[in-house]
């Protein structure tokens, strides 16, 4: 085990004063009573101010409605588990013996969860500015690329500006899904154009955010074509 956490802690550009927070960080809630899950609390709201800081400070003049899709681009949980892939935290994880045959190691949800756990456990070891670096580290491909659009126009705004200039129907936002619980919602929104092949879909903790992503993910394959 000495040398597994070594190994990860050097993937991870960080070692760790007490490696128990890493185990507990790594500790599926199916593995032990003992588990990731507040870790897990304490890192998503770490890592939702570090990128909403970064953002804040790289862009003084740019509005919210500006940086909303700029941060939900890296604060989601596609990037959460690409970056505990790229971190090859699939093999480390503690999972009980039923997740580990269901293929737990592998499920997006579980190993982006790990990463938020990871985040808090920084913190909690030595504390935000430290955890700051690693957050800046792990998620910087997709801070880079959130990096290259400048701030403008909102993804909605911008979506229906550039179908009207085309004589294009306008987007059709339909809410597909609610679910999650009573304190935190969730809505899943779908959307799909003339112009583009496949029907976009998004999820998020409000209808207008989930709207937001569709639009940017439809302004996206537009700009491919």
């Amino acid at each position: 085990m000495a040398a597994n956490i070594a190994q990860l802690e050097r993937r991870l550009g960080y070692q760790f004063d007490n490696p128990q927070l890493l185990l507990l960080a790594l500790s599926h809630r199916s593995f032990s009573g003992l588990n990731n899950e507040r870790l897990e609390f304490l890192g998503d709201s770490i890592l939702g101010l570090v990128v909403t800081e970064f953002l804040y400070r790289q862009f003084p003049d740019a509005r919210e409605g500006a940086l909303s899709p700029m941060r939900s681009h890296i604060v989601r949980g596609e990037s959460l588990a690409q970056v505990a892939k790229e971190l090859e935290l699939g093999s480390e994880l503690l999972l009980g013996s039923g997740e580990m045959k269901s293929g737990g190691h592998r499920r997006d949800s579980i190993l982006g969860d790990t990463v938020e756990a990871l985040i808090g456990a920084v913190y909690l070891d030595k504390g935000m500015e430290m955890a700051k670096e690693c957050i800046l580290l792990w998620f910087r491909s997709f801070i880079e690329s959130a990096l290259k659009v400048k701030p403008g126009k909102d993804p909605k705004t911008a979506l229906q500006e550039w179908l009207q200039k085309r004589g294009e129907p306008l987007p059709d936002y339909q809410l597909v899904k609610t679910g999650g619980e009573a304190h935190s919602r969730l809505f899943t929104v779908s959307c799909k154009l003339d112009v583009v092949k496949d029907e976009m879909s998004a999820t998020a903790s409000s209808r207008r955010r989930a709207e937001q992503m569709v639009a940017e993910q439809l302004l996206t394959q537009l700009e491919k074509k």
